[in-house]
């Protein structure tokens, strides 16, 4: 009957009209009668729910099906009669206004009558049905009512959860779970997004002070729904999370919409404190509590962590936040959850998943904006100082390090495969991120760990040809571990890479050697002097021919650092270096030099060698050096020798010339100024205002400086950059939309890099595949052998490097020590008696 009066009026309501007043009266009486039916309807629930003793669902089973039906219809028609009348809605509004408070009472009576049911476990399989039609039925009026009233729509979906948990154990089979969790979600993000838009509202029409305005209450109220169905979702997981393995891909959606709303996120808005305190309790904080629930669904963290996730750019960020939350809350997961996350895939039969640490350094490299920016989340919160904002990068290393710290022991190997993956891949901050957790690892760990890792390192350089991305980022790698290693075990790093060997030099020149500890750094010195000498001599007596200087610049390359970690001009090694660096500027040809790429990486090494010497070389060899640097600069050099130019032009602004050199250098030096600074590249550019800066300051040839900006927009740009006149201001705008294009551009070329399959990636594989230690033990014990001849080769070095002191200082008014004699009788009493033991033996 009341599905036929339905059908009346949508027939006939194409007619209405204030001049029809037959069809209108007609109309008003069918609407008159459907409020009678659910009068009457409410009758039979008053009747039901008067008796003392709860009702038997048996007995009254046709009531709900039939009241839910005809509430969906009333409720739906109430919804649609915008639409169902069409501009002529106030002839019936009066009745439409009655039939819903009708309709709305009728409800709550059936639920309180529904609400003193009670089944049990021998419950027959109809009342069974009964009560999930009635749940069933309940959530197809909520997706109907949503829009129409707040305090229905949240106690109907509190109805909903209270029955589903009442009955769990027998309805937990057959309930719509997929169903229930999604209109949940939809709810979720609807009333998130309705709270998201009010307070910008109220924050563009400046209402935050006013918490009594009706747009502020309406956003309370709107937050307050929000928060409810987050918790809802939260509980319903929690009960059901089992039978929810479908939805796992709409819940990580669900997150990463959510939290791509809140700062950082470039999408977010800008909201007045209040109004985020809000929004964030509503919506952000329960996310937590969701996360939880989730972490041991395996479906979830397959799609979390797949391989060829591919994500929209504005919820990288959230995906990185999310992976991020996920290791934070791991701490205190069962081992089965661990082995879920941690591992990654074990099996071909399994779908596809990264290990966690893994995905988290690929979601990083991934948020090329967001560093750039760059966006900025609360720090650790410090005893006794104020939270301070920090960078991505610090945030996701602070993280990270507090899981490692906390990691069981059998995931270090997953750790450290992690680790190496992120290293040798070509995006540098990601590589960097890798690094600062390595280092964490190895100084959180055993000293053997560390020497392990640092041996391990020192393979992988080996491994990569001498100019490529891997060989940067494990060079910076290995620089920073050597600091970590103990004096002993630096002995032992070279004992097993000896500075005496061309091939292990690919390794020294990356080190520090202020790192080292003192007998350590004054062996590796003297090591690395007497090889590019007896390298260079070896050179010399073959005729110097081109195909040995390869050999040369290798050796040039661990020169520099040892210059580098001098403090004393006056020292040994910097004298023999001196003598070295001389003698390859005067066999340096500038004919040769535009035509062999080999010379012009040798050119770039002296150059720079040059600039840390320069106050130890004569004027003559300089004059070699510009005359070298003009020969090149005029033809299209590379930036990294340009690079090196700059560092030893601005050099020179620390010695004067002497008079009768001036004439062949100042000229010289103010050309190469003049064409490197009016470079069109503005890296080189922005690095020659740099070092003329520099040499300005200090040079006492103040005509160089003028005789250099002979070009009058040179000048120019110079000035401006003494004068710190800043350039013209992006607005935040533009700036945000170029950082958008130019992370397209370094994604593009990171994919070309990497997909230049090269030897080093094939060599580091193996050797990550051939040195497996169980974490945090020592590293296996030698052979006898090795053992012998590592001995034997820090007794030989040791005694090189007193040999060549005595010599040094063979010429100079300071003696050796007078105890000096008798401890080396005393090393040949010793020596005598090891090789009696070894005879007797």
């Amino acid at each position: 009957m009341f599905n036929g009066m339905m059908k009346e009026i949508m027939d006939q309501v194409g007619g209405l009209s204030s001049q029809n007043t037959e069809l209108c009266a007609f109309l008003r009486n069918i609407l008159q009668a459907m409020m009678q039916i659910i009068d009457a309807l409410s009758a039979c629930v008053r009747h039901v729910g008067s008796f003392e003793e709860a009702p038997d669902l048996d007995l009254i089973r046709s009531l709900p099906t039939c009241i839910l039906k005809v509430l969906r219809e009333t409720f739906q028609h109430c919804k649609d009669s915008e639409v169902v009348y069409c501009g002529r809605l106030s002839l019936v509004a009066d009745l439409l206004q009655g039939l819903f408070k009708e309709a709305y009472s009728l409800q709550k009576s059936l639920l309180e009558v529904l609400d003193r049911v009670s089944l049990d476990s021998s419950a027959s399989e109809e009342e069974v049905s009964d009560i999930v039609t009635v749940i069933h039925s309940l959530l197809d009026i909520c997706s109907v009512i949503s829009n129409l009233d707040i305090a229905l729509h949240a106690n109907t979906w509190k109805f909903l959860i209270k029955q589903s948990l009442k009955y769990q154990s027998l309805v937990e089979e057959r309930l719509h779970h997929d169903d229930i969790s999604n209109r949940l979600c939809d709810n979720l993000l609807a009333s998130f997004h309705s709270c998201v838009e009010l307070a910008e509202q109220i924050k563009h029409a400046d209402l935050q002070e006013s918490t009594q305005s009706a747009e502020y209450k309406l956003f309370q109220k709107t937050a307050k729904m929000c928060r409810f169905f987050a918790n809802t979702l939260v509980h319903y997981i929690k009960e059901f999370k089992f039978f929810l393995t479908k939805s796992c891909s709409n819940f990580h959606q669900i997150y990463l919409q959510i939290i791509n709303k809140f700062p950082p996120s470039l999408g977010a808005a800008s909201l007045p404190v209040a109004l985020s305190g809000e929004l964030n309790a509503a919506a952000r904080v329960p996310m937590d509590a969701f996360l939880l629930q989730l972490l041991p669904l395996r479906p979830f963290a397959e799609v979390v962590l797949k391989r060829d996730l591919r994500l929209s750019p504005e919820h990288e960020l959230p995906q990185c936040l999310l992976l991020v939350s996920i290791m934070g809350q791991l701490a205190c997961q069962p081992e089965e959850v661990l082995q879920l996350w941690y591992a990654g895939s074990q099996f071909r039969e399994e779908t596809p998943r990264l290990p966690l640490y893994q995905a988290i350094l690929m979601s990083f490299r991934q948020c090329l904006t967001e560093r750039k920016v760059p966006v900025l989340l609360p720090g650790v919160m410090l005893k006794g100082q104020a939270q301070v904002e920090v960078t991505l990068h610090h945030h996701i290393c602070v993280q990270l390090c507090a899981s490692v710290a906390v990691l069981p022991p059998v995931y270090f190997p997953v750790l450290e495969r992690c680790l190496v993956d992120a290293v040798l891949q070509p995006d540098t901050p990601t590589a960097m991120l890798a690094t600062d957790v390595w280092c964490f690892s190895a100084r959180y760990g055993s000293a053997e760990l560390c020497l392990h890792h640092v041996l391990l390192i020192a393979q992988l350089v080996k491994a990569c040809p001498s100019e490529c991305y891997q060989m940067l980022h494990l060079g910076v790698l290995l620089k920073r571990m050597v600091f970590l290693m103990t004096p002993s075990h630096q002995m032992e790093l070279v004992a097993q890479l000896p500075p005496s060997e061309v091939e292990n030099h690919a390794v020294w020149r990356h080190i520090l050697l202020r790192a080292l500890s003192q007998d350590t750094r004054r062996r590796v010195e003297t090591e690395m002097i007497s090889l590019t000498q007896k390298v260079l001599a070896d050179w010399q007596n073959g005729g110097y021919k081109l195909g040995q200087v390869e050999r040369v610049n290798v050796l040039l390359r661990s020169l520099l650092t040892v210059i580098r970690g001098q403090s004393s001009p006056e020292e040994q090694c910097v004298l023999s270096a001196v003598r070295i660096v001389t003698q390859l500027w005067l066999r340096m040809s500038s004919d040769q030099l535009q035509t062999h790429a080999v010379l012009q990486c040798t050119l770039q090494l002296l150059l720079s060698a040059t600039a840390l010497l320069v106050k130890n070389i004569e004027p003559q060899v300089i004059c070699q050096a510009l005359l070298c640097l003009d020969a090149v600069v005029s033809q299209n050099c590379g930036d990294q020798l340009l690079l090196a130019a700059l560092e030893f032009l601005s050099s020179l602004g620390k010695i004067f010339v002497p008079p009768d050199s001036q004439s062949q250098i100042l000229p010289r030096l103010s050309s190469l100024f003049g064409v490197i600074l009016a470079d069109k590249s503005w890296l080189i550019h922005q690095h020659a205002l740099e070092a003329f800066s520099y040499f300005a300051e200090n040079t006492n040839h103040e005509e160089v400086i003028s005789q250099s900006l002979c070009v009058e927009s040179t000048k120019t740009k110079v000035v401006n950059y003494l004068s710190k006149v800043p350039n013209a201001q992006e607005d935040a705008e533009s700036r945000l939309e170029r950082l958008k294009q130019e992370t397209t551009v370094i994604q593009q070329h990171n994919k070309k890099l990497e997909n230049k399959e090269t030897v080093s990636n094939r060599l580091a594989a193996e050797a990550v595949a051939d040195s497996e230690p169980c974490p945090k033990r020592a590293r296996q014990e030698t052979s006898t052998e090795e053992e012998y001849s590592r001995y034997i080769q820090t007794a030989e070095s040791a005694l090189k490097a007193l040999q060549g002191l005595i010599e040094g200082k063979a010429n100079s008014t300071t003696p050796p020590p007078q105890w000096l004699e008798s401890r080396l009788q005393g090393l040949q009493t010793l020596i005598t008696h090891i090789t009696s033991v070894r005879h007797t033996t």
